[in-house]
């Protein structure tokens, strides 16, 4: 375990001071947020790498810890960046002392956002996998079926000798399924953690980095420090209005979802739907919010420059002397854009250049972590590109003050700092898209498809929404028009609309069209919209809590429909008040005696079922879970079904179709029984019996089928 704590370390360590050459004002929370995520996706990376050729073992994640930990060698030879440091860690001790004491408001309002969310963390990711009594459990309905398939992928690595990875529940087919945070999972585990165990302490980790990076991203977003405080909360307890059942059920409440229930209610709750059974996302998410802070932050200073100009020579043009002091206004404006846009420093030296090409690198991590996220952010960085260029070549004031060369010269600019982008992102991306991709058994064409209306089936548009999220679209539309001051400013600013616009692409085109071959699925893409919103309605509940007494009542009441479902949701997860056994003692104990008596890469035929404890084993099962291979976009398992069906049958083509099959091992216990029975079947027994059985623990037998 102390291997597997030092690896974790290591990585977030290497990934925290690397922002020190990107990110030069990030508080502490945020670089250690920061290193966590990125971090992990590096260490998995490379460690899959030096896995496929040397497997994994102990040298392999000694490297792969020392590679991504090689940052800290900057500490040795540069004396600035060790006093910079230094210096951060101490304030960060003393404004932890601040906050702790309750000197600082704020601080210690984002303390203890971070200690709550820590110990909500561990409450929840406590119970999406625990062991009692030899058994195997859940506590959370959503990860019934998604966690036997992530413990099968972390399986093959550590058991399974899986490399080049295939898919644990259809042999032969390569694992096109985004896998990097199961595989540092395997890292954890072959470095001494448990399964379970290593579960726990990722997720953990990775949900305490993205409370904070959500919490970083607002407060850029929106320099609000209040806004930034209540980002989090509306993005994690994301939900409708389910709660209303709740109020209206006494002794049967929390016997269910509030966010994800029958045929209304169909969003969910991010935490309980999306991050903890969908590990990727929970990788994915902060990896991509890292992305986004630094496409703010970057791009930001061209739209500032070009606001105050336009300022300035407003105010140049009103009263006695317009004409004089707009002269002025716009000598200062081409001094200070031509000096952002030619002579002086190279714009290759920029910080906004290194904050994109560090925004390029970390998006390149991407594909094999989380496609659906990298899908978002190439699709988001080309918008914003053209828009940023666009807006770089429409300065009217700017163009006024400066000559037609430095105009160019500031969208010349804005073109070399969206091309480093793209050019880092796809050079680490392209490599893993061609390696997944070469002789994949997905159909891509069923990712792919016109899907008008999500998921509403009957009930009408309106409806639908208002249920499922609430008064999130009301709000978010107030923000977008709110005026505030004497001043009749808007809320939000212009630019941060403008940055905000693309992203709405994330709700409408999944809205119309179908992006997986489970087209609930969309919610991957649909959920980055609601992240990217999160900080705008946050911006109008601030707004509210301090326009006296009854705008605070306002801003609670709006909190509380708007986070409420959700909370209802993880505290029924947290309190326990649900459980699900997934693998029993048994299945456990059977799965262990097939990984000591049978080779690594075997292939093993079993039930088509989501929790055979095959899948503990790292071995390859034939077919497994249709509903797994439907959803990955896998075809032609039916055909594979047949087979199984007929083998258990034991007909006269049984022993044909094990050779042609290439099965080596059967398993005939409980779930192969009630798999056929369900098809109005029965196993023959007796066929196997011909076999060598390898081994047996309680119902569940082993044969040896093949040869040698």
């Amino acid at each position: 375990m102390l291997f597997a704590l030092l690896l974790a370390l290591a990585a977030t360590a290497g990934g925290a001071l690397m922002t020190y050459l990107y990110d030069r004002d990030a508080p502490a929370p945020a670089r250690l947020a920061a290193g966590a995520a990125t971090g992990t996706a590096a260490l998995g990376l490379v460690g899959f790498v030096l896995a496929s050729f040397a497997g994994l073992t102990p040298a392999t994640l000694a490297v792969s810890g020392a590679l991504a930990a090689a940052p800290l060698l900057l500490l040795v030879k540069d004396g600035e960046l060790r006093a910079r440091v230094r210096d951060d860690a101490r304030g960060a001790a003393r404004g932890l002392r601040r906050a702790a004491t309750f000197r600082d408001a704020q601080g210690a309002a984002t303390l203890v956002l971070f200690v709550l969310s820590a110990l909500v963390s561990r409450a929840v990711f406590a119970r999406a996998a625990y062991v009692r009594g030899g058994d195997l459990f859940t506590g959370l309905d959503n990860n019934i079926g998604d966690l036997p398939f992530h413990a099968g992928i972390v399986s093959g690595f550590v058991h399974g000798e899986n490399f080049p990875p295939e898919h644990p529940e259809y042999a032969g087919a390569r694992l096109t399924y985004p896998f990097i945070v199961d595989f540092v999972a395997a890292m954890f585990v072959r470095a001494g953690a448990t399964l379970e165990g290593s579960l726990f302490w990722q997720n953990f980790m990775l949900a305490v980095a993205l409370v904070v990076l959500l919490w970083r991203w607002a407060s850029e977003l929106t320099r609000d420090r209040l806004a930034a405080l209540f980002a989090p909360a509306l993005v994690l307890l994301s939900g409708g209005l389910g709660f209303w059942h709740f109020l209206r059920e006494g002794d049967d409440a929390l016997t269910h979802y509030y966010t994800m229930w029958g045929d209304s209610y169909k969003w969910g709750n991010a935490v309980t739907t999306l991050l903890v059974p969908q590990r990727g996302l929970l990788l994915g998410l902060p990896v991509a919010l890292v992305v986004w802070t630094l496409w703010w932050k970057a791009n930001n200073s061209f739209e500032s420059r070009g606001d105050d100009a336009t300022d300035a020579r407003e105010k140049a043009r009103k009263g006695k002397g317009a004409k004089k002091r707009a002269k002025v206004a716009d000598a200062k404006t081409a001094a200070h854009v031509g000096a952002a846009t030619k002579g002086g420093a190279s714009p290759f030296a920029s910080p906004a250049f290194r904050q994109m090409l560090a925004a390029g690198v970390v998006a390149g991590l991407l594909p094999l972590v989380h496609a659906h996220s990298f899908v978002v952010l190439m699709t988001m960085g080309g918008c914003l590109a053209l828009l940023s260029v666009w807006e770089a070549s429409g300065r009217r004031e700017i163009a006024e003050a400066m000559e037609a060369g430095e105009t160019r010269a500031g969208v010349a600019e804005r073109v070399k700092e969206w091309a480093v982008f793209f050019v880092a992102a796809l050079a680490l991306a392209v490599p893993q898209m061609l390696w997944a991709t070469y002789k994949s058994n997905v159909e891509a064409g069923s990712f792919f498809g016109l899907h008008v209306g999500w998921e509403e089936g009957k009930q009408s548009l309106f409806a639908f929404w208002l249920k499922n999220t609430g008064l999130f679209i009301p709000a978010l539309v107030a923000a977008l028009l709110w005026r505030a001051g004497r001043e009749r400013r808007p809320l939000v600013p212009a630019r941060l609309r403008r940055f905000y616009l693309p992203f709405t692409l994330c709700l409408f085109v999944p809205y119309v069209f179908k992006l997986s071959p489970w087209a609930w699925d969309n919610i991957k893409v649909m959920y980055y919209w609601w992240v990217a919103a999160a900080p705008l309605v946050a911006l109008l509940v601030a707004h509210l809590w301090r326009r006296g007494a009854p705008g605070l009542v306002a801003a609670l009441a709006l909190l509380v429909v708007l986070t409420l479902s959700g909370a209802l949701d993880v505290y029924r997860v947290a309190s326990g008040r649900m459980e699900q056994r997934v693998f029993s003692r048994e299945g456990v104990a059977f799965a262990e005696m097939v990984r000591e008596r049978t080779p690594p890469r075997s292939v093993i035929l079993h039930a088509p079922t989501y929790n055979h404890p095959v899948l503990l084993t790292g071995r390859r099962g034939l077919v497994g879970y249709a509903g797994h291979l439907w959803s990955h976009g896998i075809t032609g398992y039916a055909e594979r079904e047949t087979d199984a069906a007929d083998i258990y049958r034991g007909g006269p083509e049984a022993e044909a179709l094990l050779a042609r099959r290439g099965i080596e091992y059967v398993v005939v216990g409980p779930l192969e029984r009630g798999e056929m029975a369900a098809r109005g079947l029965s196993v023959n027994e007796a066929f196997f019996q011909r076999y060598r059985k390898v081994g047996q623990v309680g119902g569940f037998v082993l044969y040896k089928t093949a040869r040698g």
